[in-house]
């Protein structure tokens, strides 16, 4: 495992290498970094740009709002909301969050692939241990997986987390399960408190219009408030246990 954890890392990666360990093109990355979607890489040797670990985070941050059907003037809106000194680790959670709210979009890499998006080489204790984590799928074929790409990043750095297996998986059912009860109160108050009113005037044009306008920008800002809850309340409850002992 690295000595250092992956936050505090130096930006070592080329443009080209970012945009082959997000899955993306070299023409989008520049494109979001035109957007002011992505902060500017650091100059290297050569006048050469480089990127690190929250470069990858935010891409992969953006990628999946984008998934989530938000438009780029509404990520711009959500990444500005954010703080700006956010690590990679934080952006991870974010990321991870808002892709429970996603619907499942597997795609079929082959090992040489899958190996290129992981950033490195994956060991069969490692290709099973994503299999568990549900990142990955076998497929008839031996030397191709089905992925689910959004979590594929996250899976890959619990790999170097130094607990149980057991407890990575116990913690993911933890979340989703959590995130599954969240969304279907929220889905709850939203149908009594607002749809069902406004069925009432159905019949109205300019009400029903309003209602639609309102359940597309709904999702995205209750995403954000719920990144950002369990993001606080997360650090809080981890300070105080290790207080405690």
């Amino acid at each position: 495992m690295a000595t250092e954890t992956e936050e505090h890392q130096q930006p070592t990666l080329t443009v080209d290498e970012l945009a082959a360990r997000a899955g993306v093109t070299v023409r989008t990355v520049r494109f979001y970094s035109t957007r002011g979607l992505l902060p500017p890489p650091v100059i290297g040797p050569r006048r050469v740009g480089l990127y690190g670990p929250e470069h990858l985070s935010r891409l992969a941050l953006i990628e999946e709002l984008q998934h989530q059907g938000m438009t780029l003037a509404a990520i711009e809106r959500y990444l500005e909301q954010l703080p700006a000194d956010l690590s990679a680790h934080d952006l991870a959670i974010h990321r991870a969050l808002v892709a429970t709210w996603a619907p499942d979009s597997p795609e079929e890499l082959s090992r040489a692939e899958l190996e290129r998006r992981a950033g490195r080489a994956l060991s069969e204790e490692d290709v099973a241990r994503l299999t568990a984590m549900d990142v990955l799928a076998r497929t008839e074929d031996p030397d191709t997986y089905r992925v689910d790409a959004g979590l594929l990043r996250l899976g890959v750095r619990l790999l170097d987390v130094p607990i149980a297996h057991e407890t990575i998986l116990a913690a993911r059912t933890v979340l989703l399960e959590h995130t599954r009860s969240a969304a279907q109160e929220l889905t709850r108050l939203f149908r009594d408190e607002v749809w069902n009113p406004y069925r009432e005037r159905e019949s109205d044009p300019e009400h029903l219009a309003a209602m639609k306008s309102l359940s597309a920008h709904m999702q995205p800002l209750v995403v954000q408030a719920l990144v950002t809850a369990f993001q606080r309340s997360l650090k809080e409850e981890l300070r105080a246990a290790f207080r405690a002992e």
